[in-house]
């Protein structure tokens, strides 16, 4: 079924405004002055990406900017995936670009980070405009970290959660559209940050 996701992953602006706080290691109070409130948030836990996504939807519901049955939550594995590819079936939604030669117009990865996170939207979309997919931060999914083959109804069988694209410290090959590796939701990494979608 169709659904809206955001155009970039949440920034720390954003979180701020609905959580009162900004999490974030890097910020011009730790010595990164080019780390912006337009970065991405980082050094989130699963439980807070979720308690953003249910506060949000309540502001929103209440604000009436939001229409009732409507949420704000995080995308599972499959849905960031699919979001990812931007109808490809390539390594990069951009193509397989297999000496990642062309990856630095696209992502924030180690080789071009300078080990920071950056302003959201700077570099490349993908086919259906969206930023930082494969670098920047990594991003957390509603997903339980199980073995491939897997359904949905599966869910709640696994202690990790699923994260998904690369980030700032991260090789390429993190990148790509397939990679995946998991958290404990109650974990916050210096890389790992959220983006959501909205359904009804």
């Amino acid at each position: 079924r169709g659904f809206y996701i955001g155009k970039y992953p949440v920034r720390q602006a954003e979180y701020l405004a609905i959580m009162g706080n900004n999490p974030s290691y890097f910020t011009p109070a730790n010595g990164y002055p080019e780390c912006t409130l337009n970065c991405p948030v980082e050094t989130v836990s699963w439980h807070d990406a979720t308690n953003y996504c249910g506060k949000f939807t309540r502001q929103e519901l209440a604000a009436g900017r939001l229409a009732p049955g409507w949420q704000y939550r995080l995308p599972t594995e499959a849905e960031w995936e699919y979001a990812c590819r931007a109808g490809t079936t390539t390594r990069f939604s951009y193509g397989d670009d297999p000496d990642y030669s062309n990856l630095a117009a696209y992502a924030w990865y180690k080789s071009n980070s300078s080990v920071v996170t950056h302003t959201v939207g700077y570099l490349k979309a993908n086919p259906w405009g969206l930023y930082d997919m494969q670098g920047n931060i990594a991003e957390w999914t509603r997903s339980d970290y199980l073995p491939y083959p897997y359904n949905e109804k599966e869910q709640g069988r696994g202690a990790e959660k699923v994260v998904r694209g690369g980030s700032w410290i991260d090789h390429p090959k993190t990148a790509t559209a397939y990679f995946r590796k998991s958290y404990l939701p109650w974990q916050k990494v210096h890389n790992v940050g959220f983006r959501v979608i909205i359904e009804d």
